[in-house]
Parts: structure tokens; C-alpha cells; sequence
């Protein structure tokens, strides 16, 4: 099996509709960089399919924890799991094994019987109970241990990543702030930043949502200005849209349109030079990355032409072939008859 079918990777959508079909028969481990919102999906499946979530945080356990303790009945000894992961109502429930790469070598191998066969010592999980871990890659720097070739073998292993459209449409639904979203809808790419090789702040979905909680917080308590915005922002997300945001707020160019939005109607581009530049800047960032796809020519071309000679040039010089792919020919020629005088 190839390393790349091993990355396949899937969205969170896609991950909780595996949980609801197969958790109930076959143990799943999703794996993804931190803060892309694996513990709220499991809790929110659970949740939808009627069951009680029952949480181990892997790194906060000891093999006892999984396997029980052994009490003496008659002539025998027996291992009594623990409440947590055995109730006593014999209920179906769902199992949520947090952070299961971060365990070390001896916790992984009492997790082995409750992975592949239900099981606890001698006991049964009750008939319809979910087991679901997550946790971290190793190449994301979070205390992730090696992960044994038999605790691999015994469960299904889905990488997941975040997807924009999913989490613009979470996020929406779950009170985070308009600026927020109009900023990652502008610049999509900023919704998920590598793990930096130091231990500074980074964004995820998840650091993007408590800043949005946090400043909503001061809003409310009125204390919430731009040094504060720049403390929260800087203190949670990557520094490059720590930046560019608090900008955003501090110019007052929080509802931008989506760039789709921009080439279809280009008299609504923003009329500040600083939102103008950041609008600008967001489509070159997108044209030289390949990510402006499907946009009819007639939009390209309106889009281009609605623009000064200036801005024009900002935007086509070293990417005029990928602009041609897009359909721009016409106000390509517009443009150099303006520059040449011809």
C-alpha cells in the first residue's frame, strides 16, 4: 500500500458520516493537524445518534485506567474495568479515545482487546456502543508517540483537513463573528496554517473560533480596542493574519465580498486604498497559487477593465499566462495598448 493512499485525506463531514455508518462494528482513529475540530465532531455524531459520550484523554491515563483493577471473587481474580468505559446500565454509549498517538507504548496495548474485539478483559462492550480516537500526526510537533503496527492493524485510520466551505457554514451557525468569517472567506488560505517549527500561536479553525469568542467577550465588557484586538489576535493566530486582520477591523473593511463575488460585480470593490490593496493582493496571492478556477471570461475580462491601468499591471505582470488561461486576452490587449500608446 502506497504512502500517498495512506494520506488520503477527507473533510469532517465526510469523517462523522463514517462514524454513524461503521462506529457501532469497527474502530476508527482520525489523525489531522491540531485544532481542525475532531473532539466537537465525535461529540456532536454521538449526540445525533441518541448516545452518551464518554471521553479518555490519552495522555492524562494509566494501563489500569483501560484494563481495571483485579479483585479477588472466590478463587479467582478478576479485572474490573472502570465505570467510565463499562456502565453499569450496560447502555450503548460512545467511546472517545482523545489523543490515542500520545499514549505511551503500554496504554496502546491495553487498548488493543477494546479496539479489535469490544472487548475488556473478560468483559463485553454493550451491543451498539461507538469506539472513535483521535489524534495528531507525528509531523505536527504534538507530543505524538510511534503508533505500534498492532494498534494500526486494528482500527480504521482517517486523515482528515479542513475544508473552507465546511467550516464557513459551522461557523456561521455558531455565532462566530462576521469580520471572522468575511476575512477567511476572502482569504481562504488562512483558515489552516502549517504547524510552525517554534512554539508560537498558529491558526486552525479552532484558534480562529475562540479569537472570534474572545472578542466578542471584550465587546461586550466594552474594553475591546485595537491594541486589545492586536493582544488577542497576535496571542492566537499566525502572525501574518494576525496582521492583515486587525487591519481589516482597523479600517473598517470587515464585510468584504468573496473574490468570485468581486469578479462578478467589480463595482463593488471596496473604495479605500487599504481594503482596495487588500483585495487586490488576496486574488494575485490566489491567481499565482492556481486557485481562481470557473470564473465565466466575460467576469475576467469586466473585472480587469473595471480597474485602473495601475492596478492592472499589479495584477498581471509575471502571471500573464495564467491569466490568458482564465480568458483575460481581451483586456490583456487593453492593457498594453494603454501602457504602449499603440
Amino acid at each position: 500500500m502506497s504512502e500517498d493512499y495512506l494520506k488520503e485525506e477527507i473533510t469532517l463531514s465526510q469523517a462523522k458520516l463514517l462514524i454513524s455508518s461503521m462506529a457501532e462494528s469497527q474502530s476508527i482513529l482520525m489523525l489531522s493537524a491540531p485544532g481542525v475540530g475532531k473532539s466537537d465532531l465525535v461529540m456532536q455524531a454521538a449526540t445525533e445518534a441518541g448516545l452518551e459520550c464518554r471521553s479518555l484523554l490519552g495522555t492524562q491515563i494509566a494501563p489500569e485506567d483501560v484494563s481495571g483493577i483485579p479483585r479477588i471473587i472466590g478463587e479467582r481474580s478478576v479485572f474490573c474495568p472502570p465505570r467510565l468505559l463499562l456502565p453499569e446500565d450496560n447502555k450503548p454509549f460512545c467511546l472517545f479515545l482523545d489523543e490515542l498517538p500520545a499514549t505511551t507504548p503500554d496504554i496502546q496495548k491495553a487498548f488493543y482487546s477494546l479496539l479489535l474485539e469490544r472487548r475488556i478483559g473478560e468483559f463485553k462492550l454493550p451491543r451498539g456502543t461507538w469506539v472513535v480516537a483521535a489524534g495528531n500526526r507525528q509531523e505536527d510537533r504534538a507530543l505524538v508517540r510511534s503508533i505500534s503496527s498492532a494498534l494500526i492493524n486494528r482500527v480504521v485510520i482517517l486523515n482528515i483537513r479542513a475544508d473552507v466551505d465546511e467550516w464557513m457554514h459551522w461557523a456561521v451557525n455558531n455565532r462566530v463573528r462576521n469580520d471572522i468569517v468575511s476575512f477567511i472567506a476572502l482569504k481562504p488560505d488562512a483558515l489552516m496554517r502549517e504547524v510552525p517549527n517554534i512554539p508560537v500561536p498558529f491558526s486552525t479553525p479552532r484558534s480562529w473560533t475562540l479569537l472570534s469568542y474572545a472578542l466578542t467577550i471584550c465587546e461586550d465588557k466594552k474594553i475591546l480596542d485595537n491594541q486589545i484586538r492586536r493582544a488577542l489576535a497576535f496571542g492566537r493566530i499566525s502572525p501574518q493574519d494576525a496582521s492583515l486582520f486587525c487591519t481589516m477591523a482597523e479600517e473598517k473593511i470587515a464585510d468584504l465580498l468573496t473574490v468570485p463575488e468581486y469578479f462578478a460585480h467589480p463595482e463593488r470593490l471596496p473604495e479605500s486604498d487599504t481594503a482596495i490593496w487588500f483585495v487586490l493582493s488576496t486574488i494575485r496571492n490566489q491567481i499565482q497559487l492556481n486557485q481562481i478556477k470557473g470564473i465565466p471570461e466575460i467576469h475576467v475580462n469586466n473585472f480587469l477593465n473595471a480597474l485602473s491601468t495601475e492596478q492592472r499591471i499589479g495584477l498581471i505582470t509575471g502571471f500573464i499566462e495564467k491569466w490568458t488561461e482564465l480568458g483575460a486576452e481581451q483586456s490583456l490587449l487593453k492593457t498594453i495598448r494603454e501602457i504602449t500608446d499603440i
